[in-house]
């Protein structure tokens, strides 16, 4: 009863704004501004993502620039005070670069944002290769799937494996990604296993289920 989740790979932007470590300060704040980016992998030899660097990483250079903050505060932010100083995008990066394969879950790369606290992720190969980018818009992109097809997959990938027999009177309708089940089942322990396996599938918002069934006793029909 296989529900497969989308991977990056389905909603990743190949096309990347990258720089190299070289890329002087000035450089890196045009490019940004040019392509409406906010944070730019940083690459070395053939594209290999060796950091990320964010407006985070240029602001310390406003901040930091009149001398006004305590040697408290300078002592505690020794890491912006030395990118306040920094030139390049190699001095400026955050690094180890925080990324994700292109074959990870919408959900991998979901959880992998939120612990990490990042924006994007660039997306790289087994040698650290940048493929691409994705960015929380691109996770939501799942969210516009239509309603008709979110009611196809259910159809074929839960009701009929979970429920062969009664899969012809079982309803399955969706209204803005919320899928409503209503009918009679011969197992009332499937609900929850129901559920959960459509709530798996991609672009669904809630799950109500009106199923109705008798209790799974253990013993034989008769």
């Amino acid at each position: 009863m296989p529900v497969t989740p989308h991977t990056v790979s389905d909603v990743m932007t190949q096309t990347v704004v990258a720089v190299g470590r070289d890329a002087p300060f000035k450089e890196i704040v045009r490019t940004m501004e040019q392509w409406k980016v906010s944070a730019m992998p940083v690459l070395a030899g053939e594209g290999r993502v060796i950091g990320v660097v964010s407006e985070a990483d240029l602001l310390p250079k406003e901040e930091f620039r009149e001398g006004e903050q305590s040697l408290y505060e300078q002592r505690e932010r020794l890491s912006d005070v030395a990118k306040a100083g920094a030139t390049t995008a190699g001095e400026l990066m955050s690094t180890p670069a925080v990324t994700v394969h292109a074959d990870a879950t919408l959900a991998q790369a979901a959880r992998i944002m939120a612990v990490r606290r990042v924006k994007r992720l660039p997306v790289v190969n087994d040698i650290d290769l940048l493929q691409g980018i994705v960015s929380r818009a691109d996770l939501l992109k799942v969210f516009l799937r239509s309603d008709a097809d979110i009611e196809e997959e259910v159809r074929r990938t839960v009701v009929s494996p979970l429920f062969p027999t009664f899969s012809h009177t079982l309803h399955v309708g969706v209204r803005e990604g919320v899928v409503t089940l209503r009918g009679h089942i011969h197992d009332s322990s499937l609900i929850s296993i129901a559920v959960r396996l459509v709530r798996a599938v991609e672009g669904v918002v809630d799950v109500e289920p009106h199923l109705t069934g008798e209790p799974d006793t253990g013993e034989a029909p008769r």
